[in-house]
């Protein structure tokens, strides 16, 4: 089982490098050139190219990937339709997001004929938006043609988020209970911590590295004290700081995990998480994909039988990578303040949607006014 799961790791990362390299081609061959009345030249050629790796660097690889899709799928819609997806059409496009949220295409062979959600349409017209502005085309999400469409939409078909269960610190002691002592149980028990202590997105995990500018493709790097480690990321609202301290005891601290994993592991340069061979006995040099993190999660929430009430299914469909983070904003009995900025919140307003349980009047506003 652990050695599929590593095989599927390596598979599934090269599937996301192929796309992420679809969408930085397209953006090589859509984006940023010379003007067509200037001559090229050395020089302006090398301002190109670094210009063309500055726009790469103004999204992440994530985000990349998924505009990616979002084109693809929207080119092969244009296709079945019988149009071409360019120049940006509001009427096509109105009617895109119509089939999106209706999912009447033509036949589930052909066609995903489940509707999809409101957040998703927004997201996928998001990535047009994009695409489109990459080929030199604006499109104007105002358009009564595309505005009034989305309106409908969700005023028809909007319903509360659906929230990931969190991963509380019984669970999360369960979970690190389940798994072996070799050198592949050391690098998740890692994992598994340091994300819950330092309430990371499973993206942010597998994108540091031992020292700053170690790698191309760091998203952080990692500092060792007596006290704790901090994290310095590179993360989707901008760079911040992640301070986690020692643990009680050395079985449940994520310093501690860390240290026994890039010991063991003889990291001491590159990417902190990596894969290991087959009889999980070596480390090797490849950085981990982000849905290894995600597969953990589900692996270790089902061997350490958290809600063993529940079909496998639903127990599956409960947990994500975003459970680490709502189980360190649901468990730490501390200022709300310090959750916030641990995990990286621009509002507490966004903190509290990540708190699964919390004394929701604690203010009674009913009170004070006098009631």
């Amino acid at each position: 089982m652990a050695a599929e799961d590593e095989k599927s790791t390596s598979s599934n990362s090269d599937a996301s490098h192929n796309a992420q390299g679809d969408a930085r081609n397209q953006e090589k061959s859509d984006g940023i050139a010379l003007p067509s009345h200037v001559a090229g030249s050395g020089s302006l050629d090398r301002l190109v190219d670094t210009a063309r790796d500055y726009a790469r660097a103004a999204a992440s690889d994530n985000t990349l990937k998924a505009y990616a899709k979002d084109w693809a799928h929207f080119a092969r819609w244009c296709r079945m339709k019988g149009v071409e997806p360019l120049p940006p059409s509001s009427e096509m496009i109105g009617l895109y997001l119509a089939d999106l949220a209706s999912g009447s295409g033509p036949s589930p062979s052909q066609w995903a004929s489940r509707p999809l959600s409101v957040s998703t349409i927004d997201r996928r017209l998001s990535g047009l938006a994009w695409n489109y502005a990459q080929r030199g085309f604006t499109l104007d999400r105002k358009n009564r043609h595309i505005a009034t469409v989305l309106a409908g939409i969700k005023r028809k078909h909007a319903r509360p988020p659906v929230q990931k269960e969190a991963i509380l610190a019984e669970d999360i002691l369960a979970m690190i209970a389940a798994l072996p002592y070799d050198l592949r149980g050391l690098r998740d028990r890692a994992i598994l911590l340091i994300g819950y202590a330092g309430g990371l997105r499973r993206s942010e995990i597998v994108s540091l590295d031992v020292h700053k500018d170690d790698t191309p493709d760091s998203g952080g790097w990692i500092e060792i004290f007596d006290k704790g480690v901090v994290l310095t990321l590179n993360a989707k609202t901008g760079w911040r700081e992640v301070e986690i301290g020692r643990g009680s005891k050395d079985q449940t601290c994520p310093v501690h995990a860390l240290e026994q994993w890039l010991h063991f592991a003889r990291i001491d340069f590159g990417p902190v998480f990596v894969g290991t061979s087959r009889d999980g006995k070596r480390a090797s040099d490849k950085r981990l994909n982000d849905k290894h993190v995600a597969r953990l999660i589900k692996r270790t929430v089902l061997d350490a039988g958290i809600r063993s009430d529940l079909p496998e299914k639903d127990r599956l469909a409960m947990f994500s990578g975003h459970s680490l983070r709502a189980g360190l904003a649901s468990s730490a009995e501390v200022d709300e303040r310090y959750v916030q900025k641990q995990l990286g919140h621009p509002s507490a307003e966004m903190t509290r949607r990540y708190q699964r349980r919390r004394d929701r009047f604690r203010v009674n506003l009913t009170k004070a006014a006098g009631l």
